[in-house]
């Protein structure tokens, strides 16, 4: 099998499962109101313009590693966490002012930009923000439903759903950890990690993970096996998501390039470069950390002091030896092959992922 290969076959069919999902759904809506028919024709057009559905496969091959046999409907099934993730980005993009996802606009620019030629008010942001945080709650309760209707033991099912709520429970917890350590401007390491794990840790790996597991019918024994391959990796991720967002390319972003600086992020590059830096760079920092209207001179500038501090090879290190502790812990997994070879290669995914 040729490396993730079986990731964009899955990818094309997970998109499928959302179209036929949305397409029926917003059908139903447009019998009650045309306009969030509409919200939700972008909602859908949102989620499939990018992402590789690594959520939906985690969820997917979470089932068949403990011999799930219904490869059908854990195919439905899985869609429920990229739907919930997509609730999750709408929100974060309001609490980010970001204007850009997936190349597109977000949902709270585009109704702020609808707003503003629609009606009489100064306050399309508002009503931009009001929109997206309505449709964000729409379809988190759209991936609540299909698992509640997926053809699975009653019993798993329940389960199931308690542990989607527990996933972005978990996940609200991370994100008010950003928000309080970006608006306070300082933190530490410890923190930072904490965050990491709430944020993007357990929603992106281990939650997933558990979902497709507790829906073949698992055991405690066989979640905790998972969590830890899983939190160390989806640490890794977030760590190399930052490197991306200040070093890679905004193509392949989807949105732009220093978006994190602009927003005054706290991440573990930002720690150790403010850590690492002497007067000079730290002042240059902080003059630049949070600037709204950064140009790419500063932003470069801003590059330069990270590598000069060796925060990027620190967290590119720490990243590293994190995907080296979650491959270990898979290989004392005893799941099936499939899985445990899609697992193994994910890993290395995580920390090759282009700049």
């Amino acid at each position: 099998m040729k490396k993730l290969e079986s990731l964009g076959v899955l990818k094309k069919k997970f998109d499928r499962e959302i179209e036929i999902f949305l397409d029926k759904t917003i059908k139903e809506i447009e019998k009650e109101d045309k306009f969030i028919a509409e919200a939700l024709k972008y909602g859908k057009k949102m989620v499939l313009a990018g992402g590789k559905r690594l959520r939906p496969a985690f969820m997917y091959y979470g089932y068949l590693a403990l011999g799930g046999k219904n490869e059908k409907e854990i195919l439905k099934a899985s869609i429920s966490i990229e739907l919930a993730h997509c609730f999750l980005l709408i929100h974060d993009d309001v609490i980010d002012r970001d204007k850009k996802r997936h190349n597109i606009d977000t949902f709270n620019f585009r109704y702020s930009k609808i707003g503003k030629k629609s009606f009489k008010t100064d306050d399309h942001e508002h009503f931009g923000n009001s929109i997206a945080l309505i449709v964000g709650d729409l379809v988190n309760a759209l991936g609540n439903k299909i698992i509640f209707e997926s053809n699975f033991k009653a019993e798993n099912i329940i389960q199931a759903l308690s542990k989607l709520q527990s996933i972005i429970s978990s996940t609200v917890i991370g994100e008010a950890q950003d928000v309080c350590i970006e608006y306070r401007g300082k933190t530490t390491e410890k923190e930072v990690l904490k965050m990491y794990e709430n944020k993007t840790a357990r929603y992106s790996i281990e939650g997933p993970l558990h979902l497709g597991a507790i829906l073949a019918g698992t055991t405690t024994k066989d979640l905790e096996g998972f969590s830890k391959y899983a939190i160390p990796l989806g640490i890794a991720f977030q760590i190399q998501d930052d490197i991306l967002g200040i070093f890679g390319s905004e193509k392949k972003l989807g949105k732009k390039v220093g978006a994190d600086i602009i927003e005054g992020k706290q991440t573990l590059l930002v720690f150790k470069t403010k850590e690492n830096s002497d007067k000079n760079q730290l002042q240059i920092l902080n003059n630049l950390l949070g600037k709204k209207d950064l140009t790419k001179t500063e932003i470069k500038e801003f590059q330069n002091i990270i590598r000069e501090t060796g925060a990027l090879d620190y967290a590119n290190d720490y990243a590293k030896n994190l995907i080296i502790k979650s491959k270990e812990e898979l290989a004392k997994l005893e799941i099936k092959k499939e899985a445990k070879d899609f697992l193994y290669e994910i890993a290395d995914f995580m920390i090759e992922r282009e700049l």
